[in-house]
């Protein structure tokens, strides 16, 4: 049986919501976070010891004790992925987070160490690589499949039959039409609408608003 008992890398905000939802959303028992020690600034975080990652297994041996890299998208996912990496060498299973207010289809195929937040859809014959983060609140359609370490963020809309490559990032309120593959390492900024597929190592940009010379009150003819 797996060991129950769950050490987070990181000690950032992510980190901090994932001991929320691992302790109070699941049946893992977090002991412990674990920095890289150029990062070490501090050696306690809700009452649990903080070590070096480098020497991690001689504080909290292997056998007894699971992983989960909460790091979000740096380095375009990369610093997610290479921690994942070192901590499956050191000898850790790697834990995965699927909150309880997510939908998944019976037949949804899950990789390891996945981080499902609440209000997630995930439709019949979708996949889901290692590594994937899905923020709260994401439609993800079906026959679909996300490659390793993809970070989608909050409301995005991916319809039936696309493909994400890895370690791309979904920003807030995108949106893929049906049968669309994106390449791996793409970025797609918020609010951007994609209609076709495109390669690998692209930057989506978003048109951000502007404000409008007018002014709200005049515009709507309010007496100030």
């Amino acid at each position: 049986m797996q060991p129950r008992k769950l050490i987070l890398v990181g000690d950032s905000a992510f980190a901090e919501i994932a001991y929320e939802y691992f302790t109070h959303d699941s049946d893992y028992e977090v002991v412990a976070f674990a920095v890289e020690s150029a990062y070490l600034k501090r050696t306690e975080l809700f009452g649990l010891p903080v070590v070096s990652f480098e020497t991690l297994e001689q504080h909290f041996a292997p056998t007894e004790h699971v992983v989960h890299v909460a790091v979000t998208y740096g380095q375009m996912n990369r610093v997610r992925a290479r921690l994942m990496a070192q901590a499956k060498a050191k000898g850790y299973p790697l834990a995965s987070y699927i909150s309880s207010n997510a939908f998944i289809w019976r037949n949804v195929r899950l990789g390891e160490h996945v981080f499902i937040f609440e209000d997630n859809t995930i439709q019949p014959f979708v996949t889901l690589g290692d590594g994937v983060v899905l923020w709260s609140g994401n439609h993800i359609g079906h026959h679909s499949r996300i490659g390793d370490y993809v970070f989608v963020s909050s409301h995005v809309v991916i319809s039936g039959f696309c493909e994400i490559g890895a370690r791309s990032f979904l920003g807030v309120n995108c949106t893929l039409f049906n049968n669309v593959n994106l390449g791996e390492d793409n970025w797609v900024s918020p609010g951007v609408i994609i209609g076709r597929s495109a390669g690998s190592g692209l930057l989506y940009k978003a048109s951000p608003s502007e404000p409008a010379v007018v002014s709200s009150l005049k515009f709507f003819k309010v007496a100030e």
